[in-house]
């Protein structure tokens, strides 16, 4: 298996490199500035052995007579002795030298302008680089341009010129490394501790292993910060919330979220499998902080949809209202027929028969009263089974006077039997025996409206909201009732564009017929 470097060594590997490239970059700062400043410094230098040897007397006369020449050599070589100079020569006006070992030649002249009588310094490649300076020599009487003194010195190389600055260049290096190891190692300290010791690869194995799960699974996890940022999200908790899909970043406070489910994602609302509404969806939501080093740093919220869940206990609702309707009617005729029993035995047969046509006339004259105003089935066995179970529990059901509906289609028949035996069920919840209660139903254009009213205590005004979007329950939670038929109620109102309220002990219900 390939060894592979730590991060800390990774780390003060690159640190290094940056550190070598600096410093070279420093080198050739350093050697460019080395340059400039030989340039400057020694062609003054050069200029100023060009100009003192130019005023020489023995110098003018020399050029101006053939026979001082050896004097001209003298003069030159004691300049360039003195100034420690590469080379002096004296050439004439036409640029020919007439001193040393190369009189007689063309002097090397590049770019000068020491042939019109002006002063030049540069760089002279004939014959090796070097940088010279041109004076021109004038006479003493006429100031007539009579020749030129050429001073030069050998260009260093870039060895000499390394050689120059190595000392510096070494002090840095080795500053550079020391401050770029102590760096990297303080660094890398930092980051393992921060990263809780992973190295690279694996942090990239928990992030591309943490995205596979996330969108994986079925139910929806949203985290977030101390601030209620959020900083990840999986396609359920997005469609489950209806929050745009780049919500990473943003604010819980800035999304359209219903009040009660910002309560919970904020941890406002504490509670294990909080049920709360979203748009038309019923959700269950658990909320766990997190914390780190004794210190809470955000939360993660997992999102269960349960709206399936409640659509089939909508659908368990209607066999529970048909099985309660034929428990109440077994028991109602098991009563019957005990009394018509005592009546036999007691040899009353002329009251057993006025019983009997009794019962059969009170049975028939309720069915005509509700099947005649509620010509949907459903609801009307559903009215006729909680008037049996009313008054097998002491409370009387009526049919409110308005109640008029044609029969629906079987979603609104079903979503209306749910409705109502919901309300309905409440409304016994909140009565003692000799309570009573109305039910009314009527079809308008566009709605259905359905309204409860009980001789109860009512909802307090400022329960009103609350027992419509919080899972209100008035039943012992720990018995496993978490205030869901309200919940269900307003969903399916919703849904269906309509809505419900309460107004003390009235309840009023309103579905679209569409």
């Amino acid at each position: 298996m390939r060894h592979r470097l730590s991060f800390a060594g990774q780390l003060l590997l690159l640190q290094l490199a940056i550190v070598l490239l600096v410093v070279g970059a420093v080198a050739a700062v350093s050697i460019a500035e080395a340059d400039a400043t030989f340039r400057r410094v020694e062609g003054e230098r050069l200029r100023s052995v060009g100009e003192n040897t130019a005023i020489n007397r023995t110098v003018r006369l020399g050029l101006d007579n053939p026979l001082g020449r050896e004097a001209l050599e003298t003069v030159a070589e004691s300049a360039r002795a003195v100034s420690g100079a590469s080379y002096v020569m004296v050439a004439d006006a036409a640029g020919t030298i007439v001193t040393g070992p190369d009189a007689g030649r063309a002097a090397p002249l590049g770019d000068s302008t020491g042939l019109t009588g002006r002063s030049w310094v540069g760089v002279i490649t004939d014959g090796g680089k070097s940088l010279a300076a041109h004076v021109p020599v004038l006479d003493e009487v006429t100031g007539a341009f009579i020749g030129l003194i050429i001073v030069g010195r050998a260009y260093p190389t870039l060895i000499d010129q390394l050689g120059t600055a190595v000392t510096d260049l070494l002090t840095y290096l080795v500053l550079g490394i020391a401050l770029g190891a102590g760096g990297s190692l303080l660094l890398a300290r930092r980051v393992k501790r921060q990263t809780l010791g992973l190295e690279p690869r694996e942090i990239a194995g928990l992030v591309e292993h943490r995205e596979a799960m996330l969108h994986g699974i079925k139910e929806g996890v949203i985290g977030t910060d101390s601030a209620h940022r959020v900083t990840l999200a999986n396609d359920e908790a997005i469609r489950l919330l209806g929050m745009p899909p780049d919500v990473v970043g943003r604010s819980l406070e800035e999304q359209p979220l219903e009040p009660a489910l910002l309560d919970v994602l904020t941890g406002r609302s504490v509670g294990v499998d909080q049920v709360v509404l979203s748009d038309d969806r019923v959700v269950v939501l658990n909320r766990q902080p997190v914390v780190m080093r004794d210190r809470t740093v955000g939360s993660v919220t997992t999102l269960r949809d349960r709206t399936e869940l409640t659509a089939l206990r909508r659908e368990l609702d209607v066999s529970r209202h048909t099985t309660d309707t034929l428990r109440a009617q077994a028991h109602e005729f098991v009563n019957r027929l005990h009394t018509i029993a005592g009546l036999v035995e007691l040899g009353e047969h002329d009251e057993v028969v006025r019983y009997i046509t009794r019962a059969s006339e009170l049975h028939e004259s309720l069915d005509r009263e509700v099947t005649r105003v509620v010509r949907d089935t459903a609801l009307a066995a559903l009215l006729i089974a909680k008037a049996s179970l009313a008054s097998e529990q002491g409370v009387t059901l009526s049919i409110g006077e308005g109640t008029d509906l044609p029969p629906v289609d079987d979603r609104l028949s079903a979503d209306l039997v749910t409705v109502v035996g919901n309300l309905v069920d409440n409304a016994f919840d909140a009565l003692t025996p000799g309570g009573a209660i109305s039910v009314t139903v009527r079809a308008e254009e566009r709605d259905v409206v359905v309204t409860v009213t009980d001789s109860g205590p009512g909802v307090p005004p400022e329960m009103a909201e609350r027992v419509f979007q919080q899972g209100y329950s008035t039943k012992d939670s720990r018995q496993g009732h978490h205030g869901l038929g309200l919940a269900m109620i307003r969903l399916i109102c919703v849904h269906r564009g309509g809505g419900v309220s309460v107004s003390g002990s009235t309840f009023t219900a309103r579905l679209g017929l569409s």
